[in-house]
């Protein structure tokens, strides 16, 4: 199957849900910098979540450029993907609201840590519809440490959160500047593949 119809729809989702968070900030009411300064937390976690939608914008990327083809478990996986981002808004918008309070900062690690669950599907459905083990993709991905701990760092963030939710902001900040950089396995081998 030809990938493109893939790649576009995820784009636009991915798009719609940047938009929706950026919505869902309220205008502030005065022009003075304390009303500014009252909407901290919701600029905060906006700031977080738009950085985290463009790490899995920028790591879907580079993964569909560096296969060939999808196939239906691959369509199945990218839509499962989507289904956890899409709730980003919503976790976004009452983790800022309700100021970074216990439950909040929980269900929103628990919205990253179905993200990052929702990637390996989607990770391994692409490896199979490219070659499987001896493939360019798992080559690249190879034992996928980066993943598995930001899962560990999830969970950990997720249980935190009821002690310490700024703790869980922390281990939640320190993924997203792990994975800020997109992921160079892939680049280095499509380079090392071309060359």
């Amino acid at each position: 199957m030809d990938k493109g119809r893939l790649e576009a729809f995820s784009d636009g989702v991915l798009a719609i849900i940047i938009t929706i968070m950026v919505l869902e900030l309220k205008v502030p009411h005065g022009a003075s910098w304390s009303v500014l300064a009252a909407q901290w937390p919701a600029l905060l976690s906006y700031v977080l979540s738009f950085v985290y939608v463009g790490i899995y914008w920028n790591n879907h990327h580079h993964f569909l450029h560096a296969a060939a083809k999808v196939n239906g478990a691959s369509l199945w996986a990218n839509l499962h993907l989507l289904f956890w981002l899409s709730l980003m808004p919503v976790a976004t918008g009452w983790m800022g609201e309700n100021e970074f309070a216990a439950l909040p900062v929980a269900v929103y690690g628990a919205v990253l840590l179905m993200c990052a669950l929702a990637w390996q599907p989607f990770q391994r459905s692409l490896i199979t519809a490219n070659g499987g083990r001896d493939s360019l993709l798992a080559q690249a991905v190879g034992a996928d440490w980066k993943g598995w701990f930001a899962v560990a760092m999830y969970l950990g963030g997720i249980l935190l959160a009821f002690v310490a939710p700024w703790v869980s902001c922390l281990f939640y900040a320190t993924v997203a500047a792990i994975w800020f950089i997109p992921d160079r396995r892939i680049e280095s081998r499509i380079k090392h593949e071309q060359a």
